[in-house]
C-alpha cells in the first residue's frame, strides 16, 4: 500500500513539473506547503503517533476495550481543540509565518504574496491530516496496516485531479495545488472512519485534560516533538537558506527530496509503522529478548533494502531525474541542479531510514528524553554545515547537510540502545555485511556500465527514458538480488510472523 502511493506521489510530481516548471510560482507553492507539512510531521505522524501509540498499546492490552475507547475520546477531543486554535493563528499570521520560513521572499512583494495565500488555503491540513494520523495510529494498533498506508494516495489523486483539469481555471494557476491540498485531507480523514467504525473504536470526542491517559500523552508530545522531527526541523531551516538562493532553489530541493522520499518512505515509514506497535506490545509484556530481535530485525532489513537503493539513487540521478520530471517547462538546468541535490541526499538515505527504525527502540519503552538529546546535537550539526556547505555547494550543500545530521543521528541512537543495553546485535553480522557488500559493489559496477552519459538522458524522448530506466531497475535488482541469492540469502529468512 505504501509502495502504491510513492508511486503516485512520483506521477503527480511529474504532473507539476511539467505544468508549472520550477521558478517562482512553484517556489512559493512548495514553501507554503511545507508549513503545514512540516507540523504534520510533527504533531501527527511525529510526536503524536509516538506518544500515543505506545501508551494506546498499552491501554489494549492490559486495560481493556472501555478504557481504550475512553482514551481514544478523550485525546481526540483535546487533539480537535489543539488543531482548530493552531489553524486560526497559523491563517491569521500567516505573513509572519511567511516572513520567518522563507525571509529571502520579503524582497520580492509578488513572490511574498503569492507564498501567504497559498499558505492560508493549505494551512487546515493539519486538521485532517493530524485526526488522520489519530485514526491511523489506532489502526496499526489493531494491526489494520493496509488502511492507514493507502490513505495517502487520496492526496496524491487529489493534486492529480486539480493539476490535470481545474488549474486552467484559477489564476495564478498554482492555486489549484493549494486547493488540492485542502480537499486531500479531507478525503483522507473521511476515508479512515468506516475502518474505526468496524473495529469499534470510532471516536466520540470529549474534552478533558484530566484524564490519566490524555496527560500522560502530552507529557510525552512536549520532548517529542522536537525528538522524533529534527529532519523536518531542519529541512525548515533549510528553506530559510534556500529563500536567498537563486528562483528554483526551493523547487530543485523539492523534486530531489521527493525522490529521496521514495526509498525512505517506503521503507523508513513502513518498517517504522509496523515496529512501534509490536515493540510497544513486547515491552508491555517485559519480553526483552523478543524486543531486541525485533530491533535487530529492523536494521537488518534496513541495510539490506536502503544500502543497494542510496548507491542506486545517486548512480541513477540523471535517469531518474530526466524520466520522471524533463518535460514541458522543466528545462535542462533544472535537470542538472535537482541531480546535485539527489547525489547529496542520497549519502544521507541510510541514515534516514535507520532512524525510523532505531527511535522507535526509545519511544515504544516511553523513552522520550535520550533520542530528543540526540535529535539536538544532530540539529545543531546540521546547521553548521549548512552555514559552512552552502556558500560552495549552494542548494546540494543543504541536502548535505541533512543527509550527514541523519547518519548522525542514527549513529548515536544506536549507540544509546546499546549502551542502554535495549539492543543486543544477533549472531552472523560480520557475514551479513560482507555479503551486503559483495551484491551492492556488484549491482553498481553494473549500473555504471549501463547508464550512459547526461547527454544522452537529455536528448532521448519520453519513451526511450522510460525504456532505459526500466532495464536500468531490472539489472540492477537482478545483480543486487543474483548475487545475494548465490552467496545464501533468501528473502524468506527476514519474514516475521505478525504474532512474533
Amino acid at each position: 500500500m505504501t509502495l502504491v502511493s510513492r508511486v503516485l506521489g512520483f506521477v503527480r510530481d511529474a504532473m507539476i513539473a511539467r505544468i508549472f516548471g520550477a521558478g517562482l510560482a512553484t517556489d512559493a507553492f512548495f514553501v507554503a506547503f511545507k508549513i503545514p507539512n512540516l507540523l504534520r510531521r510533527l504533531f501527527a505522524e511525529g510526536a503524536f503517533s509516538q506518544a500515543f501509540v505506545p501508551i494506546l498499546a498499552e491501554y489494549k492490552n492490559q486495560r481493556g476495550a472501555a478504557a481504550t475507547r475512553m482514551l481514544i475520546e478523550h485525546v481526540s477531543g483535546v487533539l480537535g481543540i489543539a488543531l482548530l486554535l493552531v489553524t486560526a493563528a497559523g491563517v491569521l499570521g500567516a505573513p509572519l509565518i511567511i516572513a520567518i520560513s522563507a525571509p529571502g521572499f520579503t524582497a520580492n512583494p509578488e513572490k511574498f504574496a503569492l507564498t501567504v495565500d497559498l499558505l492560508r488555503i493549505t494551512f487546515p491540513y493539519i486538521v485532517f491530516i493530524a485526526l488522520t494520523a489519530l485514526a491511523g495510529g489506532i489502526l496499526n494498533t489493531w494491526s489494520r496496516f493496509a488502511v492507514p498506508a493507502f490513505t495517502p494516495v487520496l492526496l496524491n489523486l487529489s493534486f492529480i485531479g486539480f493539476a490535470l483539469l481545474a488549474a486552467p481555471w484559477f489564476d495564478p494557476p498554482v492555486m489549484a495545488l493549494a486547493w488540492a491540498v485542502f480537499v486531500g485531507g479531507v478525503l483522507q480523514i473521511a476515508f479512515q472512519l468506516p475502518f474505526l467504525a468496524r473495529i469499534g473504536m470510532l471516536p466520540r470526542p470529549r474534552l478533558s485534560l484530566r484524564d490519566e491517559g490524555v496527560r500522560r500523552v502530552l507529557r510525552q508530545m512536549g520532548p517529542a516533538l522536537f525528538g522524533v522531527s529534527v529532519g523536518q526541523i531542519s529541512l525548515l531551516i533549510n528553506n530559510v537558506f534556500a529563500s536567498f538562493l537563486i528562483s528554483g532553489s526551493v523547487t530543485w530541493l523539492y523534486f530531489a527530496d521527493r525522490l529521496m522520499e521514495f526509498p525512505a518512505g517506503l521503507l523508513g515509514v513502513a518498517l517504522g509503522t509496523v515496529l512501534l506497535p509490536s515493540l510497544a506490545r513486547s515491552h508491555a509484556e517485559r519480553t526483552t529478548q523478543a524486543y531486541s530481535a525485533l530491533l535487530d530485525w529492523g536494521l537488518r532489513l534496513t541495510l539490506l533494502l536502503a544500502v543497494p537503493a542510496a548507491a542506486a539513487l545517486a548512480l541513477l540521478a540523471v535517469p531518474l531525474v530526466t524520466t520522471l520530471f524533463h518535460y514541458g517547462a522543466f528545462t535542462e538546468i533544472d535537470v542538472i541542479n535537482t541531480r546535485d541535490a539527489v547525489i547529496a541526499y542520497s549519502v544521507g538515505l541510510v541514515g534516514l531510514i535507520a532512524v525510523k527504525v532505531l527511535a522507535p527502540g526509545f519511544y515504544a519503552r516511553q523513552d522520550i528524553r535520550t533520542p530528543v538529546k540526540i535529535a539536538v546535537i544532530s540539529l545543531v550539526v546540521t546547521q553548521l554545515l549548512n552555514l559552512v556547505l552552502v556558500w560552495e555547494l549552494r542548494h546540494a550543500g543543504l541536502a548535505l547537510s541533512i543527509s550527514i545530521g541523519a547518519c548522525l543521528n542514527a549513529y548515536l541512537l544506536l549507540r544509546g540502545l546499546r549502551r542502554h543495553a535495549i539492543y543486543q546485535p544477533q549472531p552472523g553480522w560480520g557475514g551479513f555485511v560482507l555479503k551486503l557488500a559483495l551484491a551492492v559493489y556488484v549491482m553498481g559496477a553494473v549500473l555504471w556500465v549501463l547508464c550512459g552519459n547526461v547527454e544522452s538522458w537529455l536528448s532521448a524522448g519520453a519513451l526511450e527514458r522510460v525504456a532505459r530506466l526500466a532495464l536500468l531497475v531490472v539489472a540492477g535488482m537482478t545483480a543486487y538480488f543474483g548475487t545475494l541469492w548465490l552467496t545464501g540469502f533468501r528473502l524468506r529468512d527476514f519474514n516475521r510472523r505478525g504474532s512474533e
